[in-house]
């Protein structure tokens, strides 16, 4: 990997351990917004170091686009939002499991965004459509490391 890559790998565990911890947020909603956010910021932050031209509204399409049917389906996401309602208990259950899902996620993310950008892409040409598989293929690398130890660049 090169300088770029670097930087731009430190970027992605810094996200998701942020992602991660924005998932133990209590309120059901506000921790997706936040996480949603955070990976928003994130592809700001690759996109700098690989020098491609941002934007805002594009991204959150391709975000959209990318993760948009994962929250629902992924690791119980729905689930862990109706358990977060759930005085306590379900607070500690629900952040738990949507904490784990939101830093592989944006594990993930990151990790797309760094393999498009650095094969010479922008946010002009990314396929969704072409770049789903490699998504959730991070996404299984990012669960099946500890937390402290992000899933190695692929």
């Amino acid at each position: 990997m090169g300088e770029s890559d670097n930087l731009a790998l430190e970027k992605v565990k810094k996200y998701s351990l942020l992602a991660a911890g924005a998932g133990l947020i209590p309120v059901p909603v506000v921790d997706w917004a936040a996480i949603s956010a955070l990976q928003l910021k994130l592809v700001a932050d690759i996109s700098d170091v690989y020098n491609v031209e941002f934007n805002k509204s594009r991204v959150s399409s391709i975000l959209s686009a990318l993760v948009g049917g994962w929250a629902g389906t992924t690791a119980g996401y729905g689930l862990s939002q109706m358990v977060k309602a759930l005085p306590v208990v379900g607070s500690i259950l629900g952040g738990l499991t949507v904490s784990a899902a939101a830093g592989a996620s944006t594990y993930a993310v990151g990790r797309v965004f760094m393999q498009h950008f650095a094969a010479g892409g922008t946010l002009l040409d990314f396929d969704p459509e072409k770049m789903r598989e490699f998504y959730r293929a991070e996404i299984k690398a990012a669960q099946a490391v500890p937390a402290a130890e992000p899933a190695p660049a692929s």
